[in-house]
């Protein structure tokens, strides 16, 4: 349960990261900023945690050839 559980933080956070950089890229505003104020504490926490559960979403790339190779 704690897999499952730490598998949909990370996609969620990554998902979060997603959005935020769409915003920038289509309207110049980066929300985590607006938010949280510019490279603040915890601007910078969040995004580490971004970076981060990007770095564990990397692992999901073997769930997929695993699957590939069952069919």
């Amino acid at each position: 349960m704690g897999n499952k559980f730490l598998q949909y933080f990370a996609l969620t956070i990554v998902v979060i990261g997603a959005v935020n950089w769409g915003l920038v890229g289509f309207f110049n505003l980066n929300l985590v900023s607006l938010l949280f104020g510019s490279m603040s504490w915890i601007s910078r926490i969040i995004y580490g945690l971004v970076g981060i559960c990007g770095l564990y979403l990397l692992t999901f790339y073997g769930l997929v050839d695993g699957e590939r190779q069952e069919a």
